[in-house]
This record gives structure tokens, sequence and C-alpha cells, in this order.
């Protein structure tokens, strides 16, 4: 079975607050979600991992390659 967490689950899960995913669908998500309904918005935990791996960067100057190992 899938884990789905709500907005404050998911900001709690990435330490941002949920104002911070608010504004990601509204923008253009790069964090990826679920629409269930005409209201209810739900994250999977293993697509909020694939999102900060994604992120992960070697040096401030590093802009993608993705840290191996």
């Amino acid at each position: 079975m899938t884990t789905l967490l709500n907005t404050k689950q998911a900001a709690k899960y990435l330490n941002v607050s949920a104002a911070f995913l608010e504004r990601d669908r509204w923008a253009g998500a790069k964090v990826p979600f679920i629409k269930i309904g005409t209201r209810s918005v739900r994250y999977r935990v293993s697509d909020l991992d694939q999102f900060i791996e994604a992120r992960v960067r070697l040096s401030t100057c590093d802009e993608g390659l993705k840290h191996v190992g």
C-alpha cells in the first residue's frame, strides 16, 4: 500500500512550509503531487524521496550533477 501525505505532512517531511508546497503547485509543481477529487492533494513518500535525491549537489556551483555514491 502506498503511503500518501497531505500538504502539511509533506511539508514537514521536506522541512519546508505548507505555503512552499502550495506555491509550488500553483507555479508548475516541481514536487510531484496527486490530486484526489476536486480539492484533496496528496504526496507519495516515494515521490518526495526522489525529489530530494534529484537535488543532491556536490558544490554550490553544481548545476545539476547528481551525487553518485
